[in-house]
Parts: C-alpha cells; sequence; structure tokens
C-alpha cells in the first residue's frame, strides 16, 4: 500500500491536540488518544521510532502522577469536600495563597487530575504522530530555508526511540550469552560504544553526500498529497472543530 504523504498525520493529530487543548474536556481527550491508538496500531511505521505511542503513553502515566502528588501535597486551597488532612508546613509570608499539606479536597485532587489528563493526551497525540510518520521522509519536503533546522530537530527526535531499540537489542543480546538480566552497568558501555559508532556513521554518511555545501535543496522523487491525505487532514480539522464546539 502507498504510504501517505509525510504531514498527513502530523496535521491530523496536531488538529486533534488544539481541540483537546482548547476543548478542556477529559472525556474527550481520552476519546483522542484512543482514536490515536486505532490510527497507530493499523499504520505504524517500520523503524526505531514505532514505539513512540507506547512510550509516549507510559511517559504521560508517569506525568499524571508527579501531577497528582504536587497537587495533593502543594497547592491553592480549595473549598469543598475534604478527603483526607495532611500535616502542614507554615511557608513565608511572601508565598501567600500557596500552602503544603492541609486539608485536601475533591476539588483540589480532580481539578489536579484533570489537567494531567490534558497534558498525557497532549504527549501520547504527539507520539503517535511520530510513531506513524517516518522523520525522514518528514525531513525531504521541508523548505530549503529551514533545512538545517528540520536536520537538527530530526536528528532529536530520532535520539531517544534509537536509543531504547538499543537498549533492547543490547539486553537481548547480553540475556541470550549469559542467561540472567543484564544491570545497567553492564549495558552502560555497548550502549555509550553503538552511540559513538551512530554518530560516526551518520556524520560520514553527510559528508559524503555533501551536506551543507548546496543552498538549493534536490529532491529525488517529490511527495505529493493523495485524496486520501486530505480526506484525514478533514476528518481532523473537523474532530477538532467538533470538540470545541461541544
Amino acid at each position: 500500500m502507498k504510504s501517505f504523504h509525510p504531514l498527513t498525520f502530523w496535521a491530523l493529530f496536531s488538529s486533534l491536540t488544539v481541540g483537546v487543548i482548547a476543548a478542556d474536556n477529559v472525556l474527550l481527550a481520552f476519546a483522542a488518544v484512543g482514536g490515536a491508538a486505532l490510527i497507530v496500531k493499523f499504520f505504524k511505521q517500520d523503524g526505531p521510532w514505532r514505539m513512540s505511542f507506547q512510550w509516549s503513553l507510559l511517559a504521560g502515566l508517569v506525568l499524571l502522577s508527579i501531577r497528582a502528588i504536587t497537587g495533593i501535597l502543594i497547592g491553592v486551597p480549595r473549598i469543598g469536600e475534604v478527603l483526607f488532612t495532611l500535616p502542614r508546613i507554615s511557608l513565608p509570608s511572601w508565598l501567600p495563597g500557596i500552602r503544603i499539606g492541609g486539608d485536601v479536597t475533591w476539588e483540589r485532587l480532580s481539578s489536579s487530575l484533570h489537567e494531567g489528563v490534558i497534558i498525557a493526551a497532549v504527549i501520547a497525540l504527539f507520539g503517535a504522530a511520530n510513531s506513524v510518520t517516518s522523520p525522514h521522509k518528514l525531513l525531504r519536503i521541508l523548505p530549503s530555508r529551514i533545512y538545517q533546522l528540520g536536520v537538527t530537530l530530526t536528528i532529536a527526535t530520532s535520539v531517544f526511540p534509537q536509543l531504547i531499540s538499543s537498549i533492547s537489542r543490547i539486553r537481548q543480546a547480553q540475556y541470550l550469552r549469559s542467561g540472567s538480566k543484564p544491570g545497567i552497568s553492564r549495558i552502560a558501555i555497548p550502549l555509550l560504544e553503538e552511540s559513538l559508532a551512530r554518530a560516526v556513521y551518520l556524520a560520514e554518511a553527510m559528508e559524503a553526500r555533501g551536506f551543507g555545501q548546496s543552498k538549493s535543496q534536490s529532491r529525488y522523487r517529490p511527495i505529493n498529497y493523495a485524496p486520501r491525505d486530505l480526506l484525514w487532514i478533514s476528518i481532523g480539522l473537523v474532530s477538532a472543530i467538533a470538540m470545541v464546539a461541544m
């Protein structure tokens, strides 16, 4: 099956992200993430970045937990139903309205969870866009004026998925050799060696292709929009408008 235009899913998930932030509704945020999960299931790309959505979900859960804990321990007092009371720590007079501990109300906890869910949904949507779009194809369509900036961003966004892939590969190889799960100390040196080797190979490849020698950008095969690309982008825009209108 012919692949989508590199900007198709980025436009789709960017529209959903705008809709989630503007609507500020937890149910709509869960619905958007659920739809993103279905898209990732059917259109996930092959490459180190294919697990970006799963890792973004994990990062979102960690952030949600941190936001809930900080909302319980530190925050602005809210009047409402008291769930439990924590020991209160006195703060200086130049920090009015903020307290550590004290009465934890349902309104205070629900507000923290609400904010955490919205932020986690935004992270998950960007992770989904990274899972279904090859950063190398995305780099090909950038204008020549911002091409080098795009190279920097592409390398930066692909480092973490490649790092996770390297860790998994090294752990599996060492497990097959020793029969036991390797610790961090046994992974660190091979991971550093592989990362340095990858950086050297990338630099050699860029130099061999004359990167940065010409101001004009060449394209071997132009990437054009197909009707189904416009359909998916339209679905994202309509979904975002519907979320804001609800």
